[in-house]
């Protein structure tokens, strides 16, 4: 194993947190989202985040976001990048950004899901099916929660992505069993007749409606990658892979040598500040959810904007410990607008931020026409061939 210039990359997924409506957005009814500009304007001109600010965050849009000025001289170097594959759920911005773009649209549920599957899901699991229908997960299970507190039920719903979620609160259901019956889940929609990107178990806590907290015990079981991602060729070639967060879950393990789950952005941060103290060579690559799970779905932007600044104050500490022979890539898996309509995933652009000590300029990256521009700089940097998808800027910056 060689590298070119560095001997560690860190990539940072700030899930959900896009900049602006893609060029296809029309496709997907998204015209006119745009978190990062949705949330700068909920904060009036009051939104803090001085770390990504000199980094470029503002840089790399048309207009700044407000409250957060355009730098005259970023530290590194900015970009967008627009997503190529069917969809812009996260397993699909993931397995893009290393290299494996879901080219063939995966099963929604609009109307619910077919009895066929509810059925076998039932007889599965001894337990009734209630819900099946695109929901908020905080409002249905605001809804049923103290039924299926009562009775046992499985709440069953999904979202505009292609999602089955399964909810069941801790003290009815245990973990383990609602992790098995998630398993079980996945086995009939692995297709050829249903294809879904996800199942998630959504384990919730709280004496009643007005009190149910959904806990960090979620557990996403993804299909199965359809091919070879950058993870496993960097694998295959020794180099060291650390996933973060969900990347584990999102690439079912494979190509992933030492993982972390994370209870919240916070303790993945520390995740994150643990993993930059080892001494290794090879590619870290960490998710960070809250942005998405707590904030953009329930169409939060205070709480949006809260989150971002404090990624910010802990991305000050990554900053500061940064070697000269590492590299940190900063980026996002979708949008998920908190100021626009309904609760689902937004199709946008996302932010790529570039930043190494030893870096002597700094300047536009562009906008990158895939997301897997992001896994072609990781194999390049390790003299790594990989899928032929995607273009480095190694040598851009």
């Amino acid at each position: 194993m060689s590298t070119k210039n560095y001997k560690r990359v860190f990539g940072i997924v700030m899930d959900s947190v896009g900049t602006g409506a893609a060029p296809d957005a029309a496709k997907f009814d998204d015209v006119g989202s745009d978190t990062l500009g949705h949330v700068g304007e909920a904060y009036k001109g009051k939104l803090q985040i001085p770390n990504l600010q000199k980094l470029g965050i503002s840089n790399l849009r048309d207009q700044p976001i407000e409250g957060v000025a355009k730098v005259d001289q970023p530290i590194g170097y900015y970009g967008k990048m627009q997503e190529i594959s069917a969809g812009k759920d996260s397993m699909d911005g993931h397995w893009e950004m290393m290299g494996l773009p879901v080219n063939k649209p995966l099963n929604t549920f609009p109307n619910g899901f077919p009895a066929d599957i509810l059925e076998k899901l039932a007889a599965f699991s001894g337990r009734k099916i209630i819900g099946n229908r695109p929901e908020s997960g905080t409002k249905i299970i605001a809804e049923l929660g103290e039924q299926q507190m009562k009775t046992g039920d499985l709440i069953v719903y999904t979202s505009g992505d292609s999602v089955l979620q399964i909810a069941a609160h801790e003290d009815v259901i245990p973990l383990n069993e609602l992790y098995r019956i998630c398993e079980y889940a996945r086995t009939l929609v692995n297709g050829p007749e249903y294809t879904v990107g996800r199942i998630i178990a959504r384990p919730y806590v709280g004496p009643d409606k007005d009190h149910f907290t959904r806990t960090a015990n979620r557990h996403d079981f993804t299909l199965e990658p359809t091919g070879k991602t950058d993870l496993d060729y960097l694998q295959a070639a020794g180099v060291h892979t650390i996933g973060i967060g969900k990347i584990n879950d999102i690439f079912s393990g494979h190509g992933i040598d030492e993982g972390y789950h994370n209870e919240s952005n916070m303790d993945g941060m520390d995740h994150v500040d643990h993993v930059m103290a080892e001494d290794f060579t090879g590619f870290a690559f960490t998710n960070l959810v809250d942005f998405d799970a707590m904030y953009g779905h329930r169409r939060n932007p205070i709480g949006f904007g809260e989150a971002l600044m404090d990624f910010d104050k802990r991305l000050g500490t990554v900053l500061k410990n940064l070697k000269d022979d590492d590299l940190l890539m900063i980026t996002a898996d979708h949008g998920n607008d908190p100021g626009f309509k309904g609760t689902d995933h937004t199709r946008e652009e996302v932010p790529l931020l570039v930043y190494s000590p030893s870096m002597k300029n700094s300047g536009s990256l562009g906008v990158r026409k895939t997301f897997a521009d992001f896994g072609a700089t990781v194999l390049d940097n390790f003299n790594v061939t990989g899928n032929p998808v995607g273009t480095s800027f190694l040598n851009e910056i």
